[in-house]
């Protein structure tokens, strides 16, 4: 395996486990571990200078996130993109994301409105400084403040799980050199619309908007894909 040799990780107050899952799953992303490039215990044990059992939870983790697999006689591989699978989620991702919006606008209280209008402000400056990493991270603050002014804990987990596995492909839709760049402009103006939506207590409007984000998210993922 020829894994990079910054995986070594830098111990932090986080649990390891989650510093090796959050490192691994980085390089994942990021293409530093490519598709279909085998992750032996022994050796990243070695490079992130942890123990076996940790390495391997967080493998374990990794596989339930849909970014490595188990191969037969071979062991845990990074995933394949699959254009395919990629759509699927994108389009749970819309209709989840989308009654989600509903709910906050339904249950969400003018503390959590404030709250999300304050996540856009730092998502807007996460823009205007072209950092796809932190444009990534501050979208998800984004959504985690809308998924919890909607009120359902269930519908939470399964958002939660959802992004787990789609992570990888809005990360390549943010960083890609041939991303469109009318696409960063269209999801501000998506996002400020959700927001004004919301304001309005406009549920149908905010569901819609937001479905439709969604929706033109993955077809910048499917023709990155194909490019």
């Amino acid at each position: 395996m020829n894994a990079p040799q910054s995986l070594k990780i830098v111990r932090q107050a986080a649990p390891l486990r989650q510093q090796v899952v959050d490192g691994l799953r980085a390089a994942i992303i990021s293409g530093r571990l490519a598709p279909g490039q085998r992750l032996t215990e022994p050796e990243l044990t070695q490079m992130m200078d942890v123990s076996r059992t940790v390495i391997r939870e967080a493998l374990r983790q990794l596989e339930t996130e849909g970014l490595i697999e188990l191969i037969p006689n071979k062991g845990p591989v990074v995933r394949e993109l699959s254009i395919d699978e990629a759509q699927d989620l994108y389009n749970i991702r819309a209709v989840l994301e989308g009654h989600a919006t509903r709910l906050f606008v339904e249950n969400a209280d003018q503390a959590l409105v404030k709250k999300l209008d304050e996540a856009l402000q730092v998502v807007v400056a996460a823009y205007k400084e072209e950092n796809s990493d932190k444009v990534l991270e501050t979208k998800n603050q984004f959504y985690d403040v809308l998924y919890e002014g909607a009120g359902s804990g269930t519908l939470s987990e399964m958002l939660a799980s959802l992004h787990a596995r789609v992570w990888r492909w809005r990360a390549l839709g943010l960083s890609h050199p041939n991303r469109s760049a009318s696409r960063s402009k269209e999801s501000m103006k998506n996002l400020r619309a959700i927001l004004a939506a919301i304001k309005k207590a406009d549920a149908s409007t905010a569901e819609r908007i937001t479905r439709e984000e969604a929706h033109k998210a993955a077809e910048e993922v499917m023709r990155l894909l194909a490019s």
